[in-house]
């Protein structure tokens, strides 16, 4: 981080993510949920909707029914941020079948010129526009191979299509191929490790009440965004960008030295809060250097209007 001043937070007003109550986290929170195989997403998501008896819930990377794993959900206030989580790579497990026999040295070989920048033609049953699209293949890993069955890891730029890739790869290798099962083992920062089934967050409200387990299954709102570049600004600049003013430069006091023009940039408060997302308008450097001018155009407001105090007219 390059500090551009120092200040302190007046400890009245906000508070830190993780002293946040379950009323609180109830309002704006995400929950690292492993989808079961058999619902669709829109499902799911209504189900927790039903669980914790809020107003609003929605996910951020559609899973097809049959497929499980990570499927993050926003509750509330944070259903308006989903769209910033499909910024992050994912990572799948497939289990993919060759239509005739292929040796394990061809297979392997095929597998490794789909590493890096690829095409794919969206799928007939996807809801998306049907055109050809760019997209990244991180990494491309096959697990274990028995016969024509193939298991491979992938991690992939969002929007990428794992059945799509699989009938790809079975064109490359002259054999055919389809996936069989798929299962979502990341998504952005969300780890299948760290994730919670339908009957965890059942249970949890359950006895929210006595021991607010809740907590555990109810992540604060700035755990999704972890993984972007950031911006730490002044108690007396958040009241302004709550209200919809942009961030400009005199409210700012740290920078991510990773942030480049036109990228997406999350608002931080002292305590850690995060107060907005927006794009910036300068790279760190220049919003290090310079003195006066728009740093960020604000594009969604995270925190209340009235967390902390209005100090401008």
């Amino acid at each position: 981080m390059l500090i551009k001043a120092i200040a302190t937070t007046d400890p009245r007003y906000g508070k830190k993510p993780e002293d946040r109550s379950v009323e609180e986290l109830l309002n704006c929170s995400f929950i690292n949920l492993d989808k079961p195989a058999g619902p669709t997403s829109h499902q799911v998501t209504m189900w927790v909707k039903e669980i914790l008896q809020v107003k609003r819930t929605g996910h951020s990377g559609t899973l097809d029914p049959n497929a499980s794993g990570v499927l993050p959900i926003g509750v509330n206030r944070a259903t308006k941020l989903l769209g910033y989580l499909l910024l992050g790579t994912k990572e799948y497990v497939a289990l993919m079948r060759l239509h005739k026999d292929a040796s394990e040295d061809m297979v392997r070989n095929v597998f490794s010129d789909f590493v890096g920048e690829i095409e794919q033609r969206v799928p007939l049953r996807s809801a998306v526009k049907k055109q050809k699209r760019m997209r990244n293949v991180h990494e491309l890993e096959i697990l274990e191979m028995n016969g024509k069955n193939v298991l491979f890891r992938a991690v992939v730029d969002p929007g990428t299509y794992i059945r799509t890739l699989c009938v790809d790869i079975g064109k490359a290798l002259g054999t055919g191929a389809n996936m069989v099962q798929l299962r979502r083992t990341r998504s952005s920062v969300f780890h299948e490790r760290d994730s919670f089934i339908l009957q965890d967050v059942v249970d949890a409200y359950a006895v929210r009440d006595e021991k607010e387990d809740l907590k555990s299954v109810l992540l604060p709102v700035e755990y999704g965004f972890s993984g972007l570049p950031k911006i730490v600004v002044r108690d007396s600049s958040i009241s302004a960008l709550c209200h919809g003013a942009d961030l400009a430069l005199p409210g700012i006091l740290q920078i991510d030295e990773r942030i480049v023009k036109d990228s997406v940039v999350c608002v931080f408060s002292l305590k850690g809060e995060l107060v907005a997302i927006g794009r910036a308008m300068m790279d760190a450097n220049a919003m290090w250097e310079k003195e006066k001018g728009i740093a960020v155009d604000i594009e969604s407001v995270a925190m209340e209007r009235s967390t902390y105090p209005r100090l401008w007219d």
